[in-house]
């Protein structure tokens, strides 16, 4: 092993192997020529003997690594040990990096990881059209760890009294974002978005700015002079709407029914548990005029293609077909949805004989008390199927 003191020393060198340079600083030449710098010293920490890469010679001069060495030695005297102490800057190096991803940059990244969650497909534009409109603006190209209090405010402070409803989901969704990315080890500390014990005490409190707007229904007892100008209309929308009002259903799993769900022998509609809010298949009993209205539809019902069609081929009817078709009526300020809320009173006024718990099951309900809902067994099929039977008549 050949001590080389001088750069010329160093860059003629050929013998492969290690050459000493300076305490504990060897260069190494290998067979294929090529000479890095090496730091060979005992850890203070495990005892143990260790070599640690300084670079090439092509990159690193002999003056340098000399350098690096000295800094080498200071920390295996202070008892740290230089490989240790390289991996933890680097680490936190790339922790640093890593923070410096921006808000907007974690939002869609958390959007696209919760995506699969959502049984709504429009619910991520959802997420991401509010998230443009308000959040951002104010810090999307920030890092998302220089996110804080002031700037969650700048962003929903300006809309949280006139668009209430809003500015608390907005709030909720940056909220999320930022836990998302702790979860990620992208930042630490206290949620700047989190509103109880935080927020809340420097903000209005929104129960007392928001009024629940629940969808306007049809009293029940119209509901027979309703349904009687409604069948004075023709076509899918009107037959849907119809369909709607006798199964209590939602207004999405009316639109989205195709034939295969539907067993005309038992006079029943399955619903699939992908269709439905709770995410559990939902058995439908069809009442008479339920089934009239289906016999009513074309007789080459495709399994795959849907019982009230819109105007493309292939397509169920919009978002808007029925509530544009109400619109037409011109009968009220009503929502399709509302007709959950009319066969709700209808049956605390007038179908007595029927428990809530078959009510709630007709209406698809999920129970929020788990002790009742572990108790419940089976969907009473047939006994709503006579609710649903009362209804029909009740409808006319």
């Amino acid at each position: 092993m050949a001590f080389l003191k001088s750069a010329r020393s160093v860059e003629t060198a050929t013998e492969i192997g290690y050459h000493r340079c300076d305490r504990g600083l060897y260069l190494q030449v290998a067979g294929s020529g090529t000479k890095s710098w090496l730091f060979r010293y005992k850890s203070p920490v495990t005892a143990k003997q260790r070599e640690m890469g300084l670079g090439s010679l092509n990159l690193v001069p002999l003056a340098a690594a000399r350098d690096i060495a000295v800094e080498c030695r200071r920390q295996v005297l202070s008892g740290l040990d230089p490989l240790e102490e390289r991996g933890r800057v680097k680490r936190v190096r790339q922790l640093e990096q890593a923070r410096s991803i921006t808000f907007q940059e974690a939002a869609e990244q958390c959007i696209a990881s919760k995506k699969p969650e959502w049984k709504n497909a429009k619910h991520a534009q959802q997420w991401s059209n509010t998230l443009n409109a308000y959040a951002y603006p104010v810090f999307g190209t920030l890092s998302v760890s220089d996110l804080d209090t002031d700037l969650v405010l700048k962003a929903i402070e300006p809309i949280w009294i006139s668009k209430a409803e809003t500015a608390s989901r907005v709030r909720q969704r940056i909220e999320t974002v930022w836990d998302w990315a702790r979860a990620r080890r992208y930042v630490d500390g206290e949620n700047p978005a989190r509103l109880r014990g935080h927020l809340d005490k420097l903000l209005a409190k929104t129960a007392k700015i928001k009024r629940v707007k629940h969808h306007a229904a049809v009293p029940y007892k119209q509901i027979g002079s309703f349904i009687t100008k409604l069948r004075d209309r023709k076509g899918s929308s009107a037959l849907a709407l119809e369909f709607m009002v006798l199964t209590a259903a939602r207004t999405g799993e009316v639109r989205g029914a195709r034939w295969q769900e539907i067993d005309l022998s038992t006079s029943v509609w399955t619903i699939p548990a992908d269709r439905m809010k709770a995410g559990k298949e939902h058995r439908v009993p069809l009442c008479d005029r339920a089934i009239q209205i289906l016999n009513s539809m074309k007789s080459n019902r495709n399994p795959d293609e849907f019982v009230f069609s819109g105007w493309k081929t292939g397509t169920g009817l919009s978002d808007g077909a029925m509530l544009a078709l109400l619109r037409k009526m011109d009968v009220g300020p009503y929502t399709p949805h509302g007709f959950r809320s009319t066969f709700r009173d209808w049956a605390a006024e007038e179908a007595h004989q029927f428990s809530n718990e078959t009510v709630e099951l007709a209406l698809a309900h999920t129970i929020k008390n788990k002790a009742e809902a572990a108790y419940r067994r089976g969907d009473q099929l047939e006994r709503r199927r006579e609710l649903m039977a009362n209804w029909g008549k009740f409808i006319g």
